[in-house]
């Protein structure tokens, strides 16, 4: 997939794992609310890249509801971060109707037009998933439309582990 990527984005480091969780601010619009960091605090962190001409996104969107359903109840925060590939993808109102109708978003999602956040993760693919610990250092990474087990595997990893420290 051929991802736009402005100079800024180029001269930042891909995040690797046990990066810290990058900064979810500067994005204007955000659909169910814009999560803050008190909110996030402590919590295991699940932020998915999705955009709305993606198909495999949609396809998988009822796995990753069902994974919020289960884990939310246990403290994992889910974030969702769409991310326009193309001039037709950034009509905001056509964005926050598939958010809320065709994925069933009820977790925080950015419209993120300007690519703000996908810059600072440096995400180059829809889908994508990063899952953060507690201590919000990058776990587990994951693109494409296969190896779903491994996603909940890791989500199961990081609720049972102790609590460290969080990452500044």
């Amino acid at each position: 997939m051929e991802a736009r990527q402005s100079l800024a984005a180029k001269s930042l480091m891909p995040l690797r794992m046990r990066s810290p969780l990058p900064s979810l601010e500067g994005v204007p619009i955000w659909v169910n609310g814009e999560p803050s960091e008190d909110a996030l605090r402590g919590r295991p962190v699940f932020v998915q890249f999705w955009s709305i001409t993606c198909y495999i996104c949609h396809d998988v969107a009822e796995q990753v509801n069902a994974w919020r359903e289960r884990y939310e109840k246990q403290g994992v925060a889910f974030i969702a971060v769409h991310q326009p590939r193309s001039a037709a993808e950034l009509d905001v109102e056509q964005v926050r109707t598939d958010a809320l109708q065709a994925m069933k978003f009820t977790q925080p999602c950015a419209i993120d037009n300007e690519h703000t956040i996908v810059e600072r993760f440096q995400n180059q693919f829809v889908p994508a998933y990063y899952l953060f610990d507690r201590a919000h250092q990058l776990r587990h990474f994951q693109a494409g439309d296969k190896g779903y087990d491994r996603i909940e595997s890791a989500i199961e990893r990081i609720l049972h582990e102790e609590p460290q420290p969080l990452a500044h």
